[in-house]
């Protein structure tokens, strides 16, 4: 029997006990603070805060590069003779890396890729679909596996709120009238993932609380996703009620399952402290 393994970057923030179960190899990407370039998930998430409240800049990101995919695919094959690796790659329209992990793959006829073209906890959730066809249907085919991946990449919805306008002005993502705007007015912009690239569709007003809310239920209305399980994205910083009140809301509307998908640091330097999103399939 073939043996498939999935491979991804720390930028799907794959919750680790999923991972775990899955078998889910995770590799690193990079955020570069005062010179030093640190492994996502190395250092906590609260030291890209400390360093924004530092120097009011916030980390520099980089992709894994194609050295570090190439040794992963070489050590992963040599572990696992005849497997098949599926690499599932954060949206190649947002970031780097799924060019180099085709780089880091050249020669290497085991490896099949795919363009997520997703981030963070909406990449997640096709990694764990994907990883669940794997164990129902453990013959199946690569290029049916692939087809059935592109159909759940076809179906994905994401969006996020940033929790912090800050991270976004200092990155240069929003210009300082509109920070300044956003900031006297309590505004706060929604950022939908749409055909792989980052999109601000839709502005909400008022407390993250009060946002919160509106933002779950005319999301849930103006996408019909699948019930069996409904994804929440968050960033330290999110406050615990507000969670509970996203979940409550979640449950009621008739979702079965509701997964929890923390930011590492390379997302949390672009969301700040604060940010929730969601995550589901389309029926």
């Amino acid at each position: 029997m073939r043996k498939y393994i999935i491979v991804t970057e720390s930028g799907a923030d794959l919750p680790i006990d999923l991972a775990n179960l899955y078998k889910i190899h995770v590799l690193p990407m990079h955020v570069i603070m005062d010179d030093i370039d640190y492994k996502d998930g190395s250092i906590p998430v609260t030291e890209v805060y400390d360093y924004y409240n530092r120097t009011k800049k916030i980390p520099t990101t980089s992709a894994t590069n194609p050295n570090e995919y190439q040794c992963a695919f070489e050590k992963i094959t040599k572990e696992n003779p005849d497997c098949i690796i599926i690499y599932i790659g954060y949206s190649s329209k947002a970031s780097c890396t799924y060019q180099n992990a085709l780089i880091g793959s050249e020669g290497m006829k085991n490896i099949y890729h795919i363009d997520s073209l997703n981030v963070s906890g909406g990449e997640s959730s096709i990694i764990v679909k994907a990883a669940a066809i794997i164990e129902k249907h453990p013959d199946i085919e690569p290029d049916d596996l692939i087809k059935k991946i592109q159909f759940f990449i076809s179906r994905a919805r994401v969006s996020f709120i940033p929790g912090n306008l800050e991270y976004l002005k200092a990155g240069g993502r929003l210009s300082n009238a509109a920070y300044l705007g956003a900031a006297i007015f309590k505004i706060k912009p929604l950022i939908e993932i749409l055909d792989g690239k980052l999109v601000a569709t839709q502005k909400f007003r008022g407390t993250m609380s009060r946002i919160a809310e509106k933002y779950l239920n005319e999301y849930l209305e103006k996408y019909n996703f699948h019930k069996e399980e409904l994804y929440f994205l968050y960033s330290l910083g999110l406050e615990e009620q507000i969670k509970h009140q996203m979940e409550n809301i979640a449950k009621e509307k008739g979702f079965k399952k509701i997964i929890w998908v923390q930011t590492g640091c390379v997302i949390s330097t672009h969301g700040g402290p604060g940010a929730i999103g969601i995550a589901g399939f389309e029926v």
